[in-house]
């Protein structure tokens, strides 16, 4: 099999060898009849991590956002959120084709709402609008660049949904990037919120699952829509074996990643005809533009796999590189090399 130097995402790691081991010695039983002590020993886990009274391991985090949603909601109902959110952007439509919600969308910069724009979004009484119930953040914020939203921000979101008497859900799937990156506690983020999802398979590496952390009576809510959309699993506990190993040795580490992306950006800036916003650079993420190359982000994606580098676009002339721990400074040397020449030659041409 070739080797490529995989930049498409950090959902792309593999499990450690003590994940593997962990997944082999795991302790199973029947998860829907809550009988599986090592997944119940990861949704504690997560649950005091975060300062949450409870956890749910859910599939995916697309599954954890939208059982959030139901558990938080009714059909009809108005859920405010950043414009380009995950939960808007990247789950198919889903809390309106299933929750049946109507998103209000916000503009942040680069992804962090700001309170007061909240405030107006925010409609009173009236017989001809839906109801808003629930206010949905994502930390780090993907489409923004990987970027965080402190826990000041994140504290003055929330109190404006109390205010108002809203909800307040974290799309939190690289939560952990943002506490390292801000150098806090992951629970400090957290502890707005009424509801938190975060990933288990992204930086963490961990080879499948998500958590949702909440109150007892939240996580009894979204255990039932779980159960309903068919995310009830039977002997899970080899999923959350490696979602107790990933807690346990993987969130420290996370600062490399943090630095090869800084790396990686900074060295983009330098190269002729890309263009990076180096301030949204704050976590694995880095993006950047090729339209002044006259590429765009197809063509430029060809380029870069027949130089054994992978990457995901962002059209028209978008592209975006996640750093994680496969990735390492030799391999950024690297990228940069090739994209310099890819530059380079086009400028010849």
């Amino acid at each position: 099999m070739e080797t490529f130097i995989d930049l498409r995402s950090d959902t792309v790691t593999q499990p450690t060898p003590e994940m593997l081991q962990a997944i082999i010695s795991a302790q199973v039983g029947d998860d829907c009849s809550r009988e599986d002590p090592t997944v119940n020993r990861l949704e504690a886990m997560a649950a005091s991590r975060l300062g949450k009274e409870a956890g749910l391991l859910v599939p995916s985090g697309t599954m954890g956002n939208l059982v959030s949603v139901l558990a938080h909601t009714h059909r009809g109902d108005e859920v405010i959120m950043e414009s380009e959110c995950h939960i808007y952007y990247y789950e198919v439509g889903s809390i309106s084709a299933v929750a049946g919600v109507i998103p209000r969308l916000v503009k942040g910069n680069h992804g962090v709402l700001d309170p007061d724009d909240l405030k107006k979004a925010i409609r009173g009484e009236d017989i001809h609008y839906p109801t808003p119930t629930l206010i949905a953040v994502e930390n780090t914020h993907n489409r923004g660049g990987g970027t965080v939203t402190s826990v000041e921000q994140s504290r003055a979101i929330c109190d404006v949904a109390k205010d108002r008497g809203l909800s307040t859900h974290l799309d939190g799937a690289r939560i952990f990037n943002a506490a390292v990156a801000l150098g806090v506690d992951a629970r400090e983020l957290a502890q707005p919120f009424d509801s938190v999802m975060f990933c288990l398979s992204k930086g963490l590496s961990a080879p499948v699952g998500s958590v949702v952390v909440g109150s007892r009576e939240f996580i009894e809510r979204a255990r039932k829509y779980r159960k309903m959309l068919g995310g009830g699993m039977r002997q899970a506990g080899i999923i959350a074996a490696a979602g107790i190993v990933a807690l346990e040795t993987m969130v420290d580490r996370l600062e490399e990643d943090h630095i090869n992306a800084r790396y990686l950006g900074e060295g983009l800036a330098e190269i002729s005809g890309i263009q990076v916003e180096l301030e949204t650079v704050q976590t694995n993420m880095v993006y950047f533009d090729v339209g002044e190359l006259g590429f765009d982000s197809v063509s430029f994606l060809k380029e870069l796999e027949m130089r054994k580098v992978r990457a995901s676009l962002r059209p028209p002339t978008g592209v975006r590189m996640v750093t994680h721990r496969h990735i390492s400074r030799e391999n950024i040397s690297y990228v940069l090399e090739v994209v310099e020449e890819i530059a380079k030659s086009r400028s010849v041409c």
